[in-house]
């Protein structure tokens, strides 16, 4: 079987590449232009893979409500209506163009989240190299076929979906012509404690849907993230802000410039660390093999003489025979004169 993988702006994506970090600017931006093009900087000089937007307007993504159903009930946005909430923390279109112009001045490769079919069409028109899917929207179905049929790399987020409903996903991505794609182990929680992650999910999406295989951390540090790497995830998306105390609805669960460049420097610490299987000798073990135990005289012995339990000891340097031969030396003779202190060598041994 062919292993997974996708491409991005020429970055291979796979479990042969080290992890594929997506800075996600989200809301961060705070209603400046400026402070986006900020983020996108500081992203790339922190060593992310990507920067990734939300391209949406309020009356694309909700209603204009105050009925209870719009009405946010419970943590960081208690009390707002849905509009209200995306009012404030929606990317201005015309912000698109700026900013990817300005990533792709620097060198970071930048895509977006569309919420509808209008914004797939204006991130065609700024040709954008990948697509992400929100947690939100994997069960709108009809949204990733229409982003399936530009032919584009898709990033679906699981978040809240169960197995059959990511399967469902990943059908009409496949349905609508993706043919490189990615899915990532999510919980939709702002912030979500570590404990819900069951990282171990990961490994089974792997096998199960046999697709390249991220995780979408909203957890306060890069614990988690890291973590992730030695159970298979390829993908690394965490949010990020100049400023955690900035006071805009994503600042309190994103991560900070230096945070970030953590996270780049650390999950790939992580990923050369897991590796491949190999029980063979490391280099960096090389030079330390000579202190192994081994076997040595402890007493001198004329040839002829019978070797016995007090004539032989494992210790270290390891420049003698194992000590698992100890136990047959034992009644054996030596043929050659020995000094105490000397390795045992299987030419110093009668009988054989």
């Amino acid at each position: 079987m062919n292993e997974p993988k996708l491409t991005i702006a020429g970055r291979e994506i796979s479990h042969h590449q080290p992890p594929y970090v997506i800075a996600e600017l989200s809301a961060n931006h705070n209603g400046k232009l400026e402070t986006a093009l900020n983020i996108v900087e500081e992203a790339a000089k922190a060593g992310a893979d990507a920067v990734k937007l939300q391209t949406y307007r309020p009356d694309t993504i909700t209603l204009d409500s105050d009925a209870e159903e719009f009405r946010i009930k419970g943590g960081l946005w208690d009390g707002r209506t849905l509009y209200e909430l995306y009012e404030e923390a929606h990317m201005p279109w015309d912000w698109h163009k700026p900013l990817f112009d300005h990533a792709r001045k620097i060198g970071i490769p930048i895509f977006s989240s569309p919420f509808d079919t209008s914004a797939v069409d204006l991130l065609e028109d700024l040709n954008a190299p990948a697509y992400k899917i929100a947690s939100f929207e994997a069960v709108d179905l009809p949204l990733i076929r229409y982003v399936a049929a530009t032919g584009k790399p898709m990033i679906i987020s699981t978040g809240m979906a169960d197995a059959e409903e990511i399967e469902e996903a990943i059908n009409a991505a496949r349905d609508g012509g993706c043919e490189e794609l990615a899915i990532l182990h999510c919980v939709s929680g702002y912030p979500a404690p570590a404990e819900d992650y069951n990282l171990e999910t990961i490994r089974d999406m792997i096998e199960r849907f046999g697709l390249v295989t991220g995780l979408s951390d909203h957890t306060l540090d890069n614990t988690t993230a890291i973590a992730s790497v030695v159970l298979g995830a390829s993908i690394i998306e965490k949010h990020f802000t100049l400023d955690r105390k900035g006071g805009g609805p994503d600042d309190s669960f994103s991560l900070e410039p230096t945070e970030l460049a953590a996270l780049c420097r650390d999950s790939k610490v992580a990923w050369r660390a897991v590796g491949e299987v190999d029980y063979g000798r490391k280099s960096s073990e090389q030079g330390n093999a000579q202190f192994r135990r081994s076997l040595y005289f402890v007493r001198s012995m004329k040839k002829g003489e019978t070797i016995t339990e007090d004539c032989i000891r494992s210790v270290r340097p390891g420049f003698g025979m194992a000590p698992k031969f100890k136990e047959t030396l034992i009644g054996k003779k030596v043929n050659v004169d020995v000094k105490e202190m000397t390795a045992v060598q299987n030419s110093m041994i009668s009988g054989k």
